[in-house]
């Protein structure tokens, strides 16, 4: 199964950048019809999750995936997975 990933412990501290990297990540996934996106937060202090968490609440982004899962192994990274109708 293909799957993209997007590290942000480069850009923690970059908000415009965050924000950037996750809308594209998304987009490329619907583009490219990807079930499967890793988004690697880092464990830290929890800031940048839970940035990340209501950048996926937004309502128009969050039309465009079908759910979020945590994952129960690592702390440091969240999984969005997307479903799409065949045609």
């Amino acid at each position: 199964m293909a799957k993209l990933t997007l590290d942000l412990h480069d850009i923690y501290n970059r908000h415009e950048a965050i924000e950037t990297s996750l809308e594209d990540i998304i987009a490329q996934a619907v583009r490219r019809k990807i079930k499967l996106v890793e988004i690697i937060h880092g464990k830290g202090s929890g800031q940048l999750k839970k940035r990340v968490l209501r950048f996926l609440a937004q309502p128009r982004i969050k039309a465009q995936y079908h759910r979020v899962d945590k994952d129960s192994k690592n702390f440091g990274r969240l999984f969005v997975h997307f479903r799409f109708v065949r045609s």
